[in-house]
């Protein structure tokens, strides 16, 4: 059973959070972002086109007002 606290993705947070996707966790597996495809922002969150090592292509999205992310894959 995982940990509830742990976030679906990893990022890296300079100077506000989740700057850049790093790896995804889906299905039980952790996905290693090797390209950020796309990036946009919309009101109340931050929107992500990935690519994942093994190619996969997903779209993340973290809502700020929740803290939550939301996994799509493509």
């Amino acid at each position: 059973m995982g940990n509830a606290l742990e976030s679906p993705v990893e990022c890296h947070s300079g100077y506000e959070y989740a700057e850049r996707p790093l790896a995804l966790h889906w299905q039980g597996e952790r996905l290693e972002v090797s390209a950020i495809l796309d990036q946009w922002r919309i009101p109340g969150g931050k929107c992500f086109r990935v690519q994942t090592a093994d190619q996969r292509v997903f779209e993340l999205f973290y809502g700020e007002l929740y803290d939550e992310w939301r996994i799509n894959p493509i």
